[in-house]
């Protein structure tokens, strides 16, 4: 394995265009139901509701953090509603699953989505006993990625060093607090949105299209 990934204890993995590809288009369905939700309840068209939904994206770290800080939304009514998704589109990665086998030490999630989604995408992908646990939205306090009250509360919940600890999400910003704190960062580079202006990547580690190829790779290495 790398010499910079022999110290790797804890795996820690973003859900959503993460373990799964982006052209999948899972997480639009997502995207779209969060802006019926937006336009619903502020009573507004399908463009002005587009635009709030990405504003309090981009300003809060999750729109349901807009919405809970600007409207008082309930998270669980919100998340219930914008999960009601069709998985069909994802299906069993049994490369990935076995990747993630070999990996040692713990695996972990770590996501804005709560734990419902997160445990039907990850069945519908084959990976339901692939994680000791998923740190949802609820577990932290709805204080999203990037927030750094998000990391400490994972570090702090399962004891984990950050120097021991892998990051991947594919989102880039939300890999700068987890290098703050001297986790080793893997962006997934595969296309999903990004927030404007976010062109900051040096605290990025390793750079990837696809978490499967990059672990196996890894692995291969260390074979």
């Amino acid at each position: 394995m790398r010499d910079d990934l022999n110290k790797i204890r804890n795996w820690i993995f973003d859900l959503d265009n993460t373990l799964y590809p982006a052209g999948a288009n899972l997480f639009a369905e997502v995207d779209a139901r969060i802006g019926s939700y937006v336009a619903r309840l502020l009573n507004v068209d399908p463009a002005e509701a587009h635009r709030v939904q990405k504003v309090y994206f981009h300003n809060h770290g999750t729109t349901l953090a807009g919405l809970m800080a600007e409207h008082q939304v309930d998270p669980r009514h919100y998340l219930d509603d914008v999960h009601d998704v069709d998985l069909s589109v994802l299906t069993h990665n049994p490369s990935l699953a076995a990747a993630l086998a070999r990996l040692p030490g713990r695996k972990l999630i770590f996501t804005n989505a709560d734990t419902p989604y997160a445990e039907r995408v990850l069945g519908r992908l084959g990976l339901g006993e692939s994680f000791e646990a998923i740190h949802d939205i609820h577990a932290t306090a709805y204080h999203p990625k990037p927030h750094a009250r998000a990391y400490q509360g994972l570090c702090e919940a399962y004891g984990i060093d950050p120097a021991e600890s892998l990051f991947a999400d594919d989102m880039a910003r939300n890999l700068g607090p987890a290098h703050a704190i001297g986790m080793t960062t893997v962006w997934i580079d595969n296309g999903s949105e990004q927030p404007p202006n976010d062109s900051e990547r040096g605290f990025i580690d390793y750079t990837t299209h696809d978490i499967g190829h990059w672990l196996l790779d890894m692995l291969e290495n260390d074979a």
